[in-house]
Order: C-alpha cells, then sequence, then structure tokens
C-alpha cells in the first residue's frame, strides 16, 4: 500500500487510502482515475469485490486494478492478467505503465500470449529486407505462421514475442491499456433510493464494499448517496478527488450544514434538476 501510494504520488497523482473498501486506493491525474486494489495473491479477490470495483469504475469513468505479487505463483513483469475482468499485474509493471512502457503480454487460458499488428510486422519485415522464408527461420516457425501474424489471424506465444521483439522492437505489438476504463454488467436498481433516481433521470445502481449505498449518474454530474444515520468519514475526501456530489440520507434527523435530507424528503423530489442545485447550494 506504501509502496503503491509513493509510486503514485511521484507520477503526480493525488492519492486517497480507503479501509473496507473493495478498492484500497483511489488516484488522480487529470482526467485518469484509478481504483486500485493490493493484495499479496490476486487469488484472494472474490467475485463479489471485482464486480463491485467495475460497477463504480464504469460510473466515474476510472480503471480497476489489481496490484498483486502472485496468483498463485508469482506475476512476471511484463505480463497482464485478469481476475473476473479486472486486470492483475505486479508493482513492476504497473511502474512501468505509468512510465508509458504498456505490457503487450497477457495471460490466458493458452499460457501467455501477444497480438501483433499484423500490418505493422509486414512493413516492418519488408524495410529490414527479411523474406517471410527467412524470418520464419530466425523465430522458428513456419512460413505460413508468419503471414498468419501479418494478417491478423494468430495470436503469438510469448517466446516468439520476445524474438520477434528482438527483431522489430516492441512496436508490432498490441500494447494493453490498463488505464482503460473498465465497466461491469448494469445491475437492476432494487433498493427504493435507487429507484428513484431512476424515476428522476439518472443512471442509478445500490453499492456494496464502499463507502456509499448508492451511485447515480446524470450527464456529467455523479452523486454518491450514503442511506443511514451517520456519514461515513471516508465520503467527504472520495467526493473531492472524483469530482462528484454526496448526500446522505437520514432515517431520522438530519445534520444542518451538509448535503442531506430525511427519506421522505428525498422521496417527494420531481426533477434531476431539483436535487441537482439542491447539492450544488453545499459546495
Amino acid at each position: 500500500m506504501e509502496e503503491t501510494g509513493i509510486l503514485l504520488l511521484r507520477q503526480g497523482f493525488t492519492v486517497k487510502s480507503l479501509t473496507g473498501s473493495c478498492f484500497d486506493i483511489v488516484a488522480r491525474k487529470g482526467t485518469t482515475i484509478l481504483l486500485i486494489k493490493v493484495l499479496e495473491d490476486a487469488n484472494s479477490i472474490t467475485e463479489e469485490y471485482a464486480q463491485a470495483m467495475k460497477q463504480i469504475s464504469g460510473y466515474i469513468e476510472a480503471s480497476a486494478i489489481i496490484l498483486a505479487e502472485k496468483a498463485g505463483s508469482y506475476l512476471e513483469t511484463g505480463v497482464v492478467y485478469s481476475r473476473f475482468g479486472v486486470y492483475a499485474l505486479n508493482m513492476a509493471t504497473f511502474s512501468e505503465s505509468l512510465n508509458d512502457d504498456l505490457p503487450f503480454i497477457t495471460s490466458t487460458k493458452a499460457g501467455l500470449t501477444a497480438s501483433v499488428i499484423g500490418q505493422r510486422l509486414r512493413e516492418k519485415r519488408e524495410e529490414e529486407g527479411y523474406s517471410l522464408g527467412a524470418l520464419s527461420r530466425k523465430v522458428g516457425v513456419s512460413k505460413r505462421m508468419i503471414a498468419k501474424y501479418e494478417s491478423g489471424a494468430a495470436d503469438i506465444s510469448v517466446n516468439r514475442a520476445y524474438q520477434l521483439s528482438r527483431v522489430f522492437g516492441r512496436e508490432i505489438f498490441c500494447r494493453i491499456n490498463i488505464f482503460k476504463n473498465s465497466h461491469g454488467a448494469a445491475e437492476k436498481a432494487k433498493s427504493e433510493v435507487a429507484r428513484k433516481y431512476g424515476e428522476l433521470g439518472f443512471e442509478s445502481a445500490d453499492t456494496k464494499k464502499v463507502p456509499f449505498d448508492v451511485i447515480a449518474k446524470k450527464e456529467k454530474d455523479i452523486i454518491l448517496t450514503e442511506v443511514g444515520d451517520k456519514a461515513n468519514p471516508q465520503l467527504a475526501p472520495l467526493k473531492s478527488l472524483i469530482e462528484a456530489s454526496t448526500l446522505v440520507i437520514f432515517k431520522k434527523e438530519k445534520p444542518k450544514k451538509v448535503p442531506a435530507l430525511t427519506k421522505k424528503e428525498f422521496l417527494e423530489f420531481r426533477n434531476s434538476k431539483e436535487i441537482i442545485k439542491f447539492l450544488k447550494e453545499f459546495e
């Protein structure tokens, strides 16, 4: 956790650590938002936690990442793994990626593979004066397989990829953008609060394993809503980092000077403009 935070700070990110959440670190630099789970073993993450990370990432246009030392065996540097659809990688790979050296090797059921940019491979082969036969002998595959690489019809094993990279460099491979926004499957709103947001014209979802109970979004307006009689202290710093509004819906009496409503008051809103205007008064 500490090593990750220091690395991100040195790269110019604003960093917030959380406890009791599906992600341990929220980091932001410009429009790039990262939700990071730090584990010793990536296999220890549950599908529930991974889905929660992807759900929140989709709403706030963030990237969900698992940083771990191993996933059973140790994670290799320069390789991107996946757990329940969330990228998993070691610290060295993450550090390289922050320095714009994105990985091109991914772990699949077929083993470690890479995707070749076929046209670029053909151009580099012709520039360097290699025939299909000459390159096939250098890499250790058939001419037909080189032709498949160039047509984009086949992924390449990690050993062949490293051999090709020694000849032409890494630019012939598709890089894996671990900072691409993550998206989870949309879930039907179940709670009364989430359903009300939907009636007001918001995309909304009930949330788990985060410091709020409902997330709602309409265009650029994001609202993190907690339902209960006590506001989570982690909500305020999270709000400022991801540029969202927060709302606490109290079951009983509501405090002053914070964006809070009783459930009855919340359910009386008639449209999205009313609630957004109410929240803007506290900014």
